[in-house]
Parts: C-alpha cells; structure tokens; sequence
C-alpha cells in the first residue's frame, strides 16, 4: 500500500486473520510523514491543550471572564504540516485522507455521546463531506448529528478579531433527545469561539456534561 501523504510503499506484514476478516488495520500513512505532525506535549495550557509554557493561556483566562471554562483537549499543533493536510483534505477534497489519524481518535471517551460540529447545508453541498464526521466513520465511531448550522462566512476567511466577535449560528435539530454527556468533536481549534457557541447552546438546553475535543490546536 502506498502512504496518502508522500505516495511511497509501506511496507507492512499483514496477519492472515486480518486478511481472511478483510480487516483495515493497514496503516495508510508512512513512519516518516506521520513524525512530520507535530504532538503536544507535556507543556500546554491546562484547559485548551495550547502548546505553552504557562499552566492557563491568555486564551482561556479571557473565557473565563465570559463565564466559560474551557475543558478541552487536542492531539496535535497546527504547523505548517498540518496547514497542508487540511488545505489537501477539507479545501481541495480529499476524501481519503480522513484515515491519516483514525489510530489517534480511538483515545475518545465512549461514555459520552459524540457529536461533531455540523457544517452548514451550504457549506457541506460545496465541499461534499463534513471533515471531522468523516474522521468519525472511518473507524465506525458513533456519533449523534444534534446540531445544525445556519450558512456563515468561512472561518478561515476571518481575523482573529472578527471570529472572536462573530454570532452563534449553532440551533438544535427539531425532536431530538439530547443526551446528559456529551464531547463536541472539531477539527481544529483557533480561538475557540465555534465551539463556545455550541456549548453554550447546549448546555441552555439542559446539557450539563460538556467536553470538547479537536484533532489539532
């Protein structure tokens, strides 16, 4: 199998169960590219996973201000790799590459109900998939879409400012049952803000247990 990333063979000895299961434990990214993202290590804030060196970032102490204590956590740094995965994946559509981190995302708490941050009806019929669902089911994770979102700018045509000023645009899907945990599942994580409003709205709706989770920070 070659690796999605730089398209050069793995090399990889297959068990006979997982050939005779058809099972895809095959990795689908090489050693080489995958040492190229950048994890988080031990110095990072407490309650945003921010690479710092500081226990509580700048970030998070202006969201407590708000009244928010973020609980959050994330695998990877955004750099400059990673920059080039998403632009590959979720701008120019790349569908594949949804496999890239399925072994990371197992790390997720099955006791709580996940549910990934929607992408706008216009949004998604643009791009064809909603990336962070897609990282979901490429390892059959169960998830629950209780969220819709009204069309909006892209956030990555934003500044700092205006995503941090930007309004609510989450509401809740008509006759659904919204569970007592829950961990919101994102992409990447900037400010913050998209996944403030979904908590907050969540949790005006009775949700008291709420953790939120992105694959990069």
């Amino acid at each position: 199998m070659n690796c999605l990333l730089c398209h050069r063979t793995i090399n990889q000895k297959l068990k006979f169960h997982d050939l005779f299961l058809l099972n895809s434990n095959q990795e689908t990214v090489c050693n080489s590219c995958m040492d190229q993202f950048e994890k988080i290590g031990d110095a990072h804030c407490s309650r945003c996973h921010r690479p710092t060196s500081e226990k509580i970032c700048a970030d998070c102490l202006r969201w407590e201000k708000m009244d928010y204590i973020v609980n959050h956590h994330a695998l990877f740094a955004y750099n400059e790799v990673m920059q080039d995965f998403f632009k590959s994946y979720k701008f120019l559509g790349d569908y594949r590459l949804k496999s890239v981190f399925s072994s990371c995302l197992k790390i997720l708490d099955k006791s709580y109900t996940l549910v990934p941050i929607p992408l706008s009806n216009e949004r998604l019929e643009e791009r064809g998939f909603n990336q962070t669902s897609a990282l979901l089911d490429d390892i059959n994770l169960t998830y629950k879409d209780l969220l819709k979102k009204t069309d909006t700018i892209k956030q990555s045509s934003l500044t700092r400012a205006e995503r941090l000023a930007s309004k609510n645009t989450f509401s809740i899907k008509e006759n659904v049952s919204l569970p007592h945990k829950i961990i919101l599942i994102d992409d990447i994580y900037t400010t913050g803000t998209t996944l403030y409003h979904a908590v907050q709205l969540l949790k005006s709706h009775g949700v008291e247990d709420i953790k939120t989770f992105s694959l990069c920070r």
